[in-house]
């Protein structure tokens, strides 16, 4: 079991080994999306990059990052990933809409 804590919204969700960082924090009714996003979002396909967050602690409990995920962040920090592409397997520190 991991725990994913987010920074802005104050919250924090319990979430299995291996499981889809996009699909937990939605499930946790956190808003991931800005503006444009929450209209034009891929579905967690790694196609549009909007669900960008920024890993404040715990980058070594995350997957590493995909090829689309290099492609769409090859201009951001390295401490930002895409929600979707990201799988927990520790606890982990998000900044979500960096």
């Amino acid at each position: 079991m991991a725990t994913i804590t987010f920074i802005n919204e104050q919250q924090e969700a319990i979430v299995a080994d291996g499981a889809n960082l996009r699909l937990k924090t939605l499930e946790k009714n956190i808003d991931l999306y800005k503006f444009t996003g929450k209209l034009l979002n891929c579905g967690g396909y790694g196609q549009c990059g909007t669900c960008i967050v920024e890993v404040v602690d715990g980058m070594d409990n995350l997957s590493p990052r995909t090829e689309v995920e290099k492609r769409k962040l090859k201009r951001k920090p390295d401490s930002y990933r895409l929600a979707c592409q990201t799988l927990v397997n520790g606890d982990v520190t998000i900044r979500t809409k960096p």
